[in-house]
């Protein structure tokens, strides 16, 4: 789901909790990236809500990107940095757009967590799906451009890559379920009955679509670097929880953006046509025919959507129970939890929207 705001956007000083020693990353960088100059300094993102992400500058005024685990209690099989580096370093091998990968550190005495370095893609971060900074007539090349860059990935040859024991093949869309399910369980503040009637419904109703592709889990327009003046992805980033997947799991995510409201940051209505941005059909044909894979039927679409909501609503939870713990590296964390139940209630409207799903 869409995330707007100038709250996101830029650098800010580094926040008290997630400080390290500066001096110490630099002996690393020294050590581990080729043709870094000490000393070096950090910026904070203030985009990104999971692990903690910084803008490096060395002494010869290059830059590069540090990515870290946040400092506090974790949940289980989160923030899994080093599962960051290995699907960049290979996938800088294709011709998915992918910042190159430096160098991990699982030591965690250098700056506190596990920490990888990769390259600074110098270009536009694009929070607004109604692309306000792009002229009318060059927008539908940057969602074009999106799903273009999916495409790509999802026709990866992930075993070529030695990423065949990235994930599980199959079953993708019912361990997701179990996985989320369960996070959001441990994080779980209060009581929601469509994330109680999603968590039943949706292992009982399950698509029976095999196809195994490399995912990235979080595919949106905010996590992509673009050119600064081309509609040319430099960068996906943010690569967290990708694993080996169901593609029509990820293309509905991305499309997830159709069905939800515009105060929520979607373009549901939005005059689409006078903004000139494409349709959901539009861009779901244009996929389809570039993966060279059938448009899905409306019935197994919306399972997708519920699908989707559901999982936002988990992700959302446990991103809502790090701010009440003091633990997440976005100043607006605490917001997340009030989408938890709007999202969760949405992801039921589209199981009523399928012929007896419900009942």
């Amino acid at each position: 789901m869409a995330r707007k705001g100038a709250d996101y956007i830029g650098t800010m000083e580094v926040q008290e909790k997630h400080r390290f020693d500066e001096p110490s990353l630099g002996l690393f960088m020294s050590a581990h990236v080729e043709g870094f100059v000490p000393p070096v300094r950090a910026e904070q993102f203030r985009g990104g809500q999971s692990n903690p992400t910084y803008r490096l500058a060395d002494g010869a005024g290059r830059h590069y990107v540090l990515r870290r685990k946040p400092p506090g209690k974790l949940l289980p099989s989160a923030h899994a940095v080093d599962r960051e580096f290995r699907v960049i370093s290979a996938l800088n091998k294709t011709n998915v757009p992918t910042p190159r990968a430096y160098a991990l550190c699982e030591d965690e005495s250098v700056v506190g967590t596990a920490f990888y370095i990769m390259e600074y893609c110098d270009g536009r971060v694009l929070w607004d799906p109604l692309l306000p900074e792009v002229a009318k007539e060059g927008r539908l090349a940057i969602y074009r451009a999106k799903f273009e860059a999916l495409a790509r990935l999802h026709a990866v040859d992930y075993a070529a890559l030695g990423l065949a024991d990235f994930g599980r093949p199959g079953s993708y869309v019912v361990r997701q379920i179990s996985r989320w399910g369960k996070q959001y369980k441990a994080s779980e503040t209060e009581s929601i009955e469509a994330m109680d009637k999603l968590l039943e419904w949706l292992p009982a109703h399950l698509p029976s679509n095999e196809e195994t592709v490399l995912v990235h889990g979080d595919y949106r327009l905010d996590n992509m670097v673009f050119h600064a003046s081309e509609p040319r992805v430099l960068g996906i980033i943010d690569w967290e929880i990708s694993t080996l997947g169901d593609p029509l799991a990820e293309l509905s995510y991305l499309c997830m953006l159709w069905r939800t409201p515009k105060d929520w940051g979607g373009l549901e209505g939005h005059d689409l046509e006078a903004l000139g941005l494409p349709t959901e059909h539009d861009m779901v044909s244009y996929y389809c025919e570039l993966s060279k894979r059938a448009v899905p039927d409306a019935a197994l679409w919306n399972f997708y959507m519920a699908y989707n909501l559901f999982r936002v609503s988990c992700i959302r939870q446990g991103v809502y129970a790090r701010a009440l713990d003091g633990t997440a590296s976005n100043m607006r964390a605490a917001e997340s939890g009030k989408l938890v139940r709007p999202a969760a209630e949405l992801g039921w409207k589209m199981v009523e929207s399928i012929d007896g799903g419900a009942r």
